[in-house]
């Protein structure tokens, strides 16, 4: 904790706040994407993209879930959603997993969540769509078969936001769907056969 604090100190002399570049950060925001992702310490979106400030509005939780639409009660991933495309008017939302996934480990495990009330009531959200996949994924630590399947489902649920699916049927919105590897780096997009594949550079 002492060296974030330290670097938390001496941010305002690290970054050159008189160029302009954030003191425009004020003025407003107005990101290019919504980024949704694990809570996962290892899994940064900016450094993933290179993004700058400003240039993506970041949704995270544990297994990068988004809560089908209607859901009882207040939530955090409906409100980021609707804020974002409704307020920022963002044309772009990156659904990102990763591999070596805690969350998605727990539900191919089977682990017994009594002891996590919380985390056991939100896995529950991704569980029912991920049985078939659960059964078949070979029992690999990196997860790439689960995780990747747990991106198309949240990319599912996704679409059952109406400010989502209007939208997507007047071409103001496209889904992206990613899987990033913890250990290599690479970042895996889901193209139009469904199919994730790492993108040359």
């Amino acid at each position: 904790m002492k060296a974030l604090l330290d670097r938390a100190r001496t941010f305002r002399t690290r970054v050159d706040f008189d160029s302009g570049e954030y003191r425009k950060l004020a003025e407003g925001q107005y990101p290019e994407v919504l980024f949704i992702t694990c809570s996962d310490s290892r899994v940064i979106p900016a450094l993933i993209t290179g993004a700058r400030p400003g240039e993506i509005f970041e949704l995270r939780n544990a297994g990068n879930i988004v809560p089908p639409y209607g859901r009882p009660g207040a939530s955090g991933e409906a409100a980021t959603i609707e804020y974002a495309l409704e307020v920022l008017g963002v044309q772009d939302i990156v659904v990102c997993g990763h591999s070596h996934c805690g969350a998605m480990g727990a539900l191919k495990s089977g682990d017994d969540l009594s002891g996590l009330p919380g985390v056991d009531a939100w896995l529950r959200i991704a569980r029912p769509e991920l049985t078939s996949v659960l059964e078949t994924a070979p029992d690999d630590p990196s997860l790439p078969e689960v995780s990747q399947g747990n991106v198309v489902n949240q990319l599912a649920a996704l679409r059952s936001y109406p400010v989502v699916r209007q939208r997507l049927d007047s071409g103001r919105l496209r889904l992206h769907g990613w899987y990033y590897e913890v250990d290599t780096g690479f970042v895996y997009e889901r193209g139009d056969d469904g199919t994730f594949q790492v993108h040359a550079a």
